[in-house]
């Protein structure tokens, strides 16, 4: 993709989604957004749904996901959603549910059909031993037959861990060394080939520790180039604070309001010096400026360039709109 030195904007959309929460049951290692029990229980509010479905339809986009954290903690904000996307005419494709609310299948049958009234028509239902460590897989497997009774349509995600799940269990949760015990122990390592993982948020974390990490300088001389990944938005988020995630940086934030038109070089430096220098830039910017201190050795630019945020968010403590949510930070 051509890199416009000039200015950065984010003209048009394809496809994406809304998170309604960063709120999570679960903690899971592989999660793009830092989602945990530890964030604040906030759901996104009918104002900031309005806005976000609006300026996703004004940039061509008319059918998106819904994500979170967990939507389904709080149906009726949930409903409110759905009911929203209808009222702007942005079709919702899927819902996903990491399924820890299921108790059982009358209780889950009654939620399913309310939230149907307001237009649910599939479930993205997640399945890995990612979730597997928080969730026992009875109460997924109750997820998918409380749809199939409902009329749900069911998007399991993915379905291909399903027999190695059930092979340890479904009454309680399984952590993922059990996994290796089991399957054995290059399992961590097999896991992207066969689930789609990006390598940021709290992912970062978990698989250094399988990869390991390749030398500073030599992250810093591939990484001259712009960051192009920015304005990738086949697959853009929004989230419940009206911030719109460039690329899948979690972490890095536009205000909704800003897109369609270029952003301000003065309210977006850290974007617009990767976007300009890569992520080579923001170690210069940030060793020159702020004092930060690289380690010997990174997985990927994305990684440094996460610990180098995470410096300037929590160590800085910068009061910068880029770095936002605060708590992504708090809770990799």
């Amino acid at each position: 993709m051509h890199v416009n030195h000039h200015e950065f904007v984010i003209k048009r959309l394809a496809s994406g989604g809304l998170i309604t929460n960063y709120y999570c049951t679960s903690r899971c290692r592989h999660c793009l957004y830092a989602c945990s029990p530890n964030w604040e229980k906030k759901y996104i509010d009918l104002e900031t749904t309005e806005k976000n479905l609006r300026k996703i339809k004004s940039l061509g986009c008319r059918s998106i996901h819904i994500g979170g954290g967990e939507p389904f903690l709080n149906p009726d904000g949930l409903k409110m959603v759905l009911e929203t996307a209808e009222s702007v005419g942005v079709r919702i494709e899927y819902v996903e549910t990491n399924s820890s609310w299921f108790k059982d299948r009358g209780s889950a049958c009654r939620i399913l059909l309310s939230l149907k009234e307001k237009g649910l028509s599939t479930l993205l239902v997640s399945m890995s031993p990612f979730h597997n460590e928080h969730i026992p897989f009875w109460k997924v497997k109750g997820v998918m037959e409380a749809c199939h009774v409902a009329g749900i349509g069911v998007f399991p995600w993915i379905r291909e861990f399903y027999d190695e799940i059930t092979g340890l269990g479904d009454e309680t949760t399984h952590t993922l060394p059990e996994y290796e015990d089991r399957y054995g122990p290059d399992y961590m390592r097999r896991l992207p080939s066969r689930y789609w993982i990006h390598f940021g948020g709290r992912a970062v974390k978990t698989f250094v520790n399988v990869f390991g990490t390749r030398p500073l300088e030599e992250i810093l001389s591939d990484g001259r180039r712009g960051c192009t990944e920015l304005l990738d938005v086949s697959h853009f988020h929004f989230d419940l604070f009206g911030n719109y995630i460039p690329g899948l940086c979690a972490g890095l934030a536009i205000d909704g309001n800003d897109l369609g038109q270029p952003l301000s070089r003065q309210e977006y430096p850290i974007l617009y010096t990767l976007f300009e220098r890569g992520v080579a830039g923001l170690y210069e910017l940030a060793t020159e400026q702020y004092g930060f201190k690289a380690a010997s050795g990174y997985m990927s630019k994305c990684h440094l360039c996460l610990e180098i945020r995470r410096y300037l968010a929590l160590s800085v403590k910068i009061d910068s709109m880029e770095l936002r949510p605060l708590p992504f930070y708090e809770n990799i």
